[in-house]
């Protein structure tokens, strides 16, 4: 055979490089040669046999050839095989183009027409933005919109730290809603450092005011004027926190009062899952996933739906594009949109305290890490009557970590579950008006947040029955205290660092600290425990202090915002740390002593 046809055939000749040249040294062997030649220097090559040579020309030629493949039948690519990976995201990245199981199967649809009749074009998609749009309003809707565009709207003046409140963050547990091929992701670590920035230049301009105006410094906020100030009033900021003290005393005790009959429900004999906090824990994720998703229930804002507004607008530029019609459309920017409703959400005092009030107090980190060391120690009381069995150490750590996968998984599930459920009910969602707020509600909470309050003092001091205590009276009593000290915890020390949320995991360890000891004392044999009513107290720290101090639906809202690595780190740190010290301080008594019996009813 001649090297001309050996060249047709793409193979190159014996000592022949990669480019054709025959005769010039090739540092790089091939890769079907032996190893000991591929590491070997030139000059100390070994020479080869012919048979040698002959067999690596037909091992090339071989390779040369095109690769034999399966003839797959197309009703294989059904399999669940094809579907996309669960985390598609891997990096983070901000700018992602999503890829769904809906247009794998499109495509190899599209693929089979065009093998049968030739290409197709692309179907229509309708992908302007806004896809997902709100429903039309009711005339009720209509009739408050007129009317609150003729008054005057009016503002909270909100303080800037309340913008480190995780309830509050600026990431939707849903972040792509209308599922568009190409979407931005944002984080929590992104979310605070503009915070973060945005703190260091109020403090810089509010040093360069004290100092005198000079022409480096930026310049202050302009003053509005006297027509601007009576066009947009403000609710003064000491209105601001009264009212914001107030919903979160009044949906801490709702929701501490939701938690313990949860609770009582789902304790019965026969129960799937023994341990009762894990309903709570989700019950309060899915409320906050429905209120970080949702964009219908503070619609009106400052008495104007701006968001729906911006919607609206986003259709009519869609069906302008459509029909051709030669209006020019106008710019919308949906994202910052959304971005500014959410920002508008965290300054409404009624939603901080439906998110941080009530979704806080109704879920309790201390209640989870307590079962799981109950499951640990084989002491996790069970609805059946009958001594608990005994069992080794390797059973008891698969409870363990039973216990710490039911209640994270469930709990994001919730999370995630609650925000779908916004995005399906948004065209039933009612709208709060705006007057009903601003007039109604803001006043009427003034006077029902501190009075139930009282209420619930006066009820633990003068009980109608003294079993009232333990169930439900202290620990009500005791729950505005923990939400109002998690509240300023998350204030000051959740915008510290951006990857790691101070505020939650303080208050967190230290409610799961205070359960431990109030634990301690309340099982402890002999008089150390104190009597029946110190019981009911300790039991009431439990319940209520400790309750509403820790919480999970903001935990799993931030693991949820965080970036993945962030994520793991902080769930991990926050439950052993939580852990140890529970093990610490319950497992000194559970191994020496040993639990004692109540002496009062729970």
């Amino acid at each position: 055979m001649s090297q001309q046809p050996r060249e047709q055939e793409g193979i190159p000749p014996p000592g022949a490089d990669s480019s054709g040249n025959p005769d010039d040294d090739d540092d790089s062997p091939s890769p079907f040669s032996s190893p000991v030649s591929q590491h070997r220097p030139a000059d100390h090559e070994i020479p080869r046999s012919r048979s040698r040579d002959s067999r690596i020309r037909r091992n090339e030629r071989r390779a040369s050839r095109p690769s034999v493949e399966y003839d797959i039948p197309d009703a294989f690519r059904n399999d669940d095989l094809y579907m996309q990976p669960p985390v598609q995201n891997l990096d983070g990245d901000g700018l992602w183009h999503v890829n769904s199981l809906e247009d794998a199967v499109d495509r190899r649809r599209s693929l089979g027409s065009r093998r049968s009749h030739g290409a197709v074009s692309e179907p229509f998609s309708d992908g302007y933005p806004g896809a997902r749009l709100s429903r039309a309003p009711s005339a009720r809707e209509c009739r408050n919109a007129r009317r609150q565009s003729t008054a005057d709207p009016v503002e909270y003046d909100v303080p800037d730290e309340y913008a480190n409140l995780d309830e509050m963050m600026d990431v939707s547990p849903v972040q792509n809603p209308d599922e568009d091929v190409i979407y931005r992701h944002r984080s929590l670590e992104q979310v605070r450092n503009r915070g973060q920035e945005y703190m260091r230049e109020q403090r810089r301009r509010s040093a360069s005011i004290k100092l005198g105006p000079r022409m480096d410094r930026p310049a202050p906020r302009r003053m509005l004027t006297d027509n601007e100030q009576s066009a947009r009033p403000l609710i003064s900021r000491l209105a601001t926190k009264v009212y914001t003290i107030s919903y979160l005393i009044f949906f801490a005790i709702l929701g501490t009062l939701a938690r313990l009959g949860l609770q009582a429900l789902t304790y019965y004999p026969g129960a799937p899952v023994i341990f009762s906090s894990i309903w709570p824990n989700f019950g309060g994720s899915l409320f906050l996933g429905f209120l970080a998703e949702d964009r219908m229930l503070f619609r009106d804002e400052w008495g104007t739906p701006t968001y729906e507004n911006l919607i609206k607008k986003s259709r009519r530029n869609g069906r302008d594009e459509e029909t051709g019609s030669g209006s020019e459309p106008v710019s919308i920017d949906l994202e910052a949109a959304k971005r500014a409703y959410a920002a508008t959400k965290k300054t409404i005092p009624l939603y901080i305290g439906l998110a941080t009030g009530f979704c806080g107090s109704f879920t309790s980190f201390s209640s989870f890490i307590r079962d799981a060391f109950l499951a640990l120690s084989n002491d996790l009381p069970t609805p059946a009557a009958g001594p608990i069995v005994s069992r080794n150490g390797g059973y008891s750590f698969m409870a363990l970590l039973a216990v710490i996968l039911l209640t994270v998984s469930v709990s994001l599930a919730g999370l995630f579950a609650g925000a779908h459920l916004a995005i399906a009910l948004e065209p039933v969602t009612p709208s709060l008006p705006h007057r009903l707020t601003r007039k109604v509600l803001d006043r009427l909470v003034v006077v029902l947040g501190p009075g139930c309050w009282v209420g619930a003092v006066l009820l633990s001091a003068l009980p109608p029955h003294d079993s009232w205590r333990g169930r439900a009276t202290v620990a009500l009593a005791l729950a505005p205290l923990g939400c109002l000290v998690r509240f300023y915890a998350s204030l000051y020390l959740n915008g510290r660092v951006a990857s790691f949320p101070l505020g939650t995991f303080s208050v967190n360890t230290l409610g799961t600290a205070v359960m431990a000891m109030a634990w301690d004392l309340a099982h402890a044999s002999g008089s150390v425990g104190g009597g029946v009513v110190a019981c009911q107290v300790l039991q009431g720290v439990e319940d209520g202090f400790c309750g509403c101090l820790t919480t999970v639906s903001t935990w799993v809202a931030e693991l949820a915002a965080l970036r993945r690595r962030h994520a793991y780190v902080y769930g991990s740190v926050s439950v052993l740390a939580s852990l140890a010290l529970t093990v610490a301080i319950m497992g000194g008594l559970r191994w020496s002593d040993g639990f004692g019996a109540l002496l009062c009813t729970h």
